[in-house]
């Protein structure tokens, strides 16, 4: 996550949720910044992108950046159609939305941990929700942790994670759960961004904020990629997708005169230096 609101008091948020993650998500409503137009609240995929490569970015650039990179997780579960899907950590809800509209899923549902997200989720999609015929029971929001997913064994048959891994403090926790609600076969992909290495994850948060206040997790990749193995998922497999993020959600901040701020764009120097970068994680239940 990138140029988060600043600190602000109030009382100490949901149980289980750090301070911070509660108060970001809660009262400062994150997907109200602008650097997340659209309300996704992701640093987006952006090799669709056409035209100059020098050429001014766009509001809609953006949002479709956003869109994609949900597009390019939801893309690994094809042939999708008629299949149940979970995404943990779904925010707004607007990525469940996209899979069930775009994908002919059967079912989406939406689990966040933080009831104020759950709650926009439900006012944001509230006409896909209850209007149309056959969308009908297809969606549902769940208030609910990524260690403790409040789902049947072997209920869903995709589970999805978009920019919310980075948040969870408990990796194993989020791994054994989704190996359990996982029917066999089913399958596991998630996308955020984590550090290459143990040394790069002590580095991180003398370089950005967000690791050093409490929001985010310095997760190394291999470590998370040994944690779905060791919760019973098989054929792990990690994608690093840097290249069709860093430089052009940089290039976008770069344009915005509200959005310069300084430490947001050190997110690209990570990269650039090889603390971190971003990375689609697939796996197979049972």
């Amino acid at each position: 996550m990138t140029q988060q609101p600043p600190p602000a008091a109030g009382p100490a948020g949901p149980p289980d949720l750090p301070d911070r993650v509660a108060k970001v998500y809660g009262e400062l409503d994150l997907s109200t910044v602008p650097a997340f137009a659209g309300g996704f609240i992701n640093f987006g995929y952006w090799a669709g992108l056409t035209g100059p490569a020098d050429r001014q970015l766009t509001e809609a650039d953006r949002v479709r950046s956003e869109e994609d990179l949900y597009r390019l997780v939801l893309e690994t579960f094809e042939p999708a159609q008629g299949r149940t899907a979970l995404e943990v950590g779904c925010g707004r809800g607007l990525g469940c939305a996209l899979a069930l509209r775009e994908y002919g899923l059967g079912t989406v549902i939406g689990l966040d941990a933080h009831p104020d997200q759950i709650a926009r989720a439900r006012k944001a999609n509230a006409e896909l929700l209850a209007a149309s015929p056959d969308t009908t029971g297809r969606l549902e929001f769940l208030q609910g942790a990524a260690q403790q997913i409040p789902l049947p064994d072997g209920s869903v048959d995709c589970l999805f994670s978009v920019e919310a891994a980075q948040h969870f403090r408990d990796l194993p926790g989020f791994a054994r759960e989704s190996a359990r609600v996982l029917r066999a076969g089913g399958r596991l992909a998630l996308t955020t961004f984590f550090a290459r290495t143990p040394a790069a994850a002590r580095a991180l948060p003398g370089l950005l904020p967000p690791y050093a206040d409490g929001l985010d997790v310095p997760h190394v990749v291999d470590e998370v990629a040994a944690t779905l193995s060791a919760a019973g998922l098989r054929q792990v497999r990690v994608r690093p997708i840097g290249e069709g993020v860093w430089e052009a959600y940089d290039r976008y901040m770069a344009q915005q005169p509200e959005l310069r701020d300084e430490w947001p764009r050190r997110y690209l120097t990570a990269y650039e230096t090889g603390l971190l970068d971003y990375y689609v994680l697939t796996a197979t239940a049972g």
